[in-house]
């Protein structure tokens, strides 16, 4: 094949739709990815609305890969065409001071991120740094595999990077979307200790409930911060993640903390964060953290995670479609219609 289906976005248009583009091919240290899924993530609204813009005039998006490898640009020990994948989101840019001393990729401080700095996987192949990729074993369906770069693998940064959770921990998650739903599976998994999930949608509490939350509150009611203390024995929360950053779920969240309380802003807002008063955080010792992605080594463990039956994401897909409907997708994520975790595109 020299031609491909691929969704393109216009930054000056704002026009979305499926072309035929010329297949891509891999540099020496790329391979050629067949895409088998790829999902519709929030971060791809953020790029048609503009408010996470393109370096590039066109662009295609999605960020979320998994497939299999079609060919290598160069000789790669471990890796054969065919073998499975889910691929990072993230080409280090090779000038920088990390780069140059030789660090990981994923130190690179000017991290190019695919679907906004190169093309993405809204398409029939893909082309990505063999350092991004991590092997997929047979047991896991591709549509979950997918899901992980991103949808889980951040949540999962920040529980056990960023927030370095402990056994255990009260923890508090405001926002039950893709990110916030498997979040509160991991903190669950890590051992927190109660869970309070946090939405004003209903079927979203309630799935938040089947999940593993072992309480699931409206933000939208009266006094939280009072309810909040209530269920943590008056203690407030340890951890506090905050996936939707808007004003008013980061005061909410804030005035939630206990003790020495942990802030972590997940994901990117338009908002501006208002700590409040300096007092709260020198007598309560409190801090605030932002959080955004993950580094390859998170998406390896999480595989092994998934692999061994520890983390279930059966249930994590929420529907699947061709790359000709891929408008039809972010339509249903923008409108929420079925409460989605994730909306899949299989090319």
């Amino acid at each position: 094949m020299t031609t491909m289906r691929a969704a393109r976005f216009s930054t000056a248009t704002g026009e979305l739709s499926v072309q035929d583009v010329p297949v891509p091919r891999p540099a020496p240290g790329e391979a050629l990815v067949k895409v088998a899924a790829c999902g519709i993530c929030h971060s791809d609204l953020s790029l048609l609305h503009g408010a996470a813009p393109s370096r590039l005039p066109v662009i295609t998006p999605g960020h979320e890969a998994s497939g299999t490898i079609a060919g290598l640009g160069s000789p790669a020990p471990g890796w054969s065409e065919g073998d499975r994948v889910v691929v990072a989101a993230g080409r280090a840019c090779g000038q920088c001071g990390a780069c140059v001393s030789g660090a990981a990729w994923d130190d690179c401080r000017d991290l190019r991120v695919m679907a906004f700095d190169y093309d993405g996987a809204w398409a029939e192949y893909v082309v990505v740094p063999v350092a991004a990729l991590t092997r997929v074993p047979e047991g896991i369906p591709m549509e979950q595999a997918a899901v992980v770069a991103d949808a889980v693998s951040t949540p999962y940064a920040a529980a056990v990077e960023t927030a370095r959770l402990r056994p255990a921990s009260a923890v508090g998650i405001w926002g039950l979307g893709g990110v916030g739903a498997h979040l509160v599976q991991i903190v669950r998994l890590l051992g927190a200790a109660p869970v309070i999930a946090l939405d004003p949608l209903p079927e979203a509490r309630r799935r938040a409930l089947d999940l593993g939350a072992d309480h699931a509150l409206d933000p939208m009611a009266e006094d939280v911060p009072r309810r909040i203390r209530e269920l943590t024995g008056g203690n407030g929360l340890d951890t506090a993640f905050d996936v939707v950053a808007r004003r008013t779920t980061m005061r909410q969240a804030r005035l939630s903390l206990a003790h020495r309380g942990h802030l972590v802003l997940v994901g990117v807002s338009t908002d501006t964060v208002d700590l409040g008063p300096e007092a709260e955080y020198a007598i309560g010792r409190h801090t605030v953290s932002g959080h955004l992605g993950y580094r390859k080594r998170h998406l390896e463990e999480l595989v092994r995670l998934v692999a061994h039956g520890r983390l279930d994401l059966s249930r994590s897909v929420s529907a699947v479609l061709p790359l000709e409907e891929i408008a039809e997708g972010v339509r249903r994520l923008e409108s929420k219609e079925g409460n989605p975790i994730r909306v899949v595109i299989r090319p």
